[in-house]
């Protein structure tokens, strides 16, 4: 059995950064989710956030792209094997965007909790 050879590093972060452009072009919820980022970086800025509360941040937006990555593929991967309308793929697909909902109130509470106090003072 021949195994064809992987990509290069240079080919894979090229498939991810298109990946990326697609997450972006198709996807509504991931430009809410960019601008939210680009908010977040410049609050953070603005507020001159120490590197402990940057590091919550950077999690927070992480966690945030990774979910709304994995339920587009997810939804993707569905529509192409069922594209007919099942119980199972709709489930699949509302699990999927639970993480993404669950990911969202978990940044939320970490921007309260970051920004929260400084914008209170």
């Amino acid at each position: 059995m021949r195994v064809s050879p992987s990509p290069s590093r240079a080919a894979s972060f090229g498939f991810a950064f298109r990946g990326l452009k697609a997450l972006l072009a198709a996807e509504p919820n991931a430009r809410l989710h960019l601008l939210a980022t680009v908010a977040a970086l410049a609050l953070g800025a603005a507020l001159r956030l120490t590197p402990l509360e940057w590091c919550a941040v950077a999690a927070a937006i992480a966690m945030v792209w990774t979910a709304e990555a994995l339920n587009t593929a997810i939804e993707t991967i569905c529509d192409l094997v069922h594209p007919e309308q099942h119980p199972l793929v709709a489930r699949a697909k509302d699990v999927a965007a639970a993480g993404v909902l669950c990911a969202a109130i978990g940044a939320a509470v970490i921007g309260g909790l970051v920004f929260g106090s400084r914008l209170l003072r």
